[in-house]
């Protein structure tokens, strides 16, 4: 990420965050980063996220009463995402979603949660979250990504929440979420009535190990192996009532504020996907030699390196004043509008198609070389594809693009 004319949006702090960041990448990920597909235990990946706790961004959003850094900028957050989908897309989501768990939650101020977890989070050792929304398809029961859909209000989810004098249970299943069967706490977004709509939607935590809550195997992806995803399955899970984020109508407000910070922060781990990829392929082109020059010297292979750093240049610019609007609701509106939704969904949806073009014509430059894994560009190429997919997909960002303009009503 060039300095140049980013101190508009970026603090001296984001500086010396971004900074450090990108050390820790090109210390500790990009010497074993072609290793993290093999690493099906987690050896090296658990090693990294560690490291990443030492360094503070574990408890960087917590208040400081419960030992965190109380850091709850969305620009900061989108430094701390490009900087590590530079270095590793899976690693990066396995790290951040933790904090997507927790925001409902530090938004609500519910005490009863933060009393009982925040101090874990909050300590020396490497802890994890899951923010459990997607579920089977329609076919199975489930809501599948209409939970995403914030214009169907909350009538697709599947998994049910019944009040039993002092505690909630639960019965449902939810799959893709990132984190899910190695979480320390789960944030579970389910309904108490589907007809009821917004009113419905309940987000409730649960901690792992508690009775009646069970996984099935990892998800075997095309890429993102540092991201584990088991299918989480819910039969009469019990937990206490003040474990719900906040109460009806307000939990959906957070859930949608979820999904614009979402959106928002992912731009940016697009972005980084496609810069370590761009990083890769400008070395490649400066070194190879072809017809006696560089192959960055011929112009095709020069107007090729052009439109790929136009790309990240103008949807780094999307996503830093997406997240500036976001961190400015008194000029811009609140998170959860519309237009919120749309700026957020607007970054997200021209990030990703960046990134998946960006690592596409890396390969076309490196040819062969870019296919194989004794470079990164492969592992870019197929990691970012993913970013493009989850929440809801790129024709669902579309949607929503749209009715920051007009009353979409489909």
């Amino acid at each position: 990420m060039p300095k140049q004319h980013l101190d508009l949006f970026l603090t001296k702090e984001d500086f010396m965050m971004r900074d450090m960041l990108r050390s820790f990448v090109d210390k500790e990920i990009m010497p074993v980063r072609q290793q993290i597909d093999d690493d099906k235990d987690h050896i090296i990946v658990n090693r990294i996220l560690q490291g990443l706790t030492d360094l503070g961004t574990q408890k960087s959003a917590f208040p400081p009463e419960y030992g965190g850094m109380g850091i709850n900028s969305a620009v900061s957050a989108c430094i701390l995402h490009e900087e590590l989908g530079r270095g590793d897309c899976g690693l990066c989501t396995a790290r951040n979603v933790t904090g997507w768990a927790w925001i409902p939650a530090l938004a609500a101020n519910n005490k009863s949660v933060l009393d009982r977890f925040a101090p874990e989070f909050c300590g020396k050792d490497l802890k994890f979250g899951c923010f459990s929304m997607t579920e089977p398809g329609g076919s199975h029961g489930g809501g599948g990504c209409d939970i995403e859909n914030v214009n169907l209000h909350g009538r697709k989810v599947r998994t049910k929440a019944i009040l039993d004098g002092d505690e909630w249970v639960l019965n449902g299943q939810k799959m893709w979420a990132s984190n899910q069967g190695i979480a320390d706490l789960y944030l579970v977004v389910c309904t108490t009535d589907p007809n009821l709509g917004d009113e419905g939607v309940a987000m409730i935590y649960v901690p792992k190990g508690t009775k009646g809550m069970s996984f099935g195997n990892n998800e075997k992806k095309a890429g993102m192996a540092a991201d584990k995803n088991h299918p989480m399955f819910l039969d009469n899970v019990r937990v206490p009532k003040d474990w719900r984020a906040a109460g009806p109508g307000m939990d959906a407000e957070l859930l949608h504020n979820n999904l614009v910070i979402g959106r928002i922060v992912t731009a940016a781990m697009a972005v980084g996907s496609a810069q370590g990829a761009f990083e890769t392929v400008l070395k490649y082109t400066g070194d190879r030699i072809v017809a006696d020059k560089p192959i960055r010297q011929h112009s095709i292979a020069a107007g090729i390196l052009a439109d790929m750093a136009i790309g990240i240049e103008t949807a780094r610019w999307s996503y830093l004043a997406a997240a500036w609007m976001y961190d400015h609701p008194e000029t811009y509106g609140a998170p959860t509008s519309a237009f919120m939704l749309s700026r957020g969904s607007a970054a997200k949806m021209h990030a990703c198609d960046v990134a998946v073009s960006v690592t596409n014509k890396a390969m076309e430059l490196m040819g062969a070389f870019g296919y194989v894994r004794d470079y990164d560009v492969e592992k870019y190429w197929r990691d970012c594809k993913m970013i493009q997919l989850w929440e809801g997909g790129a024709q669902l960002g579309r949607l929503d693009v749209c009715r920051g303009y007009y009353d979409l009503n489909l």
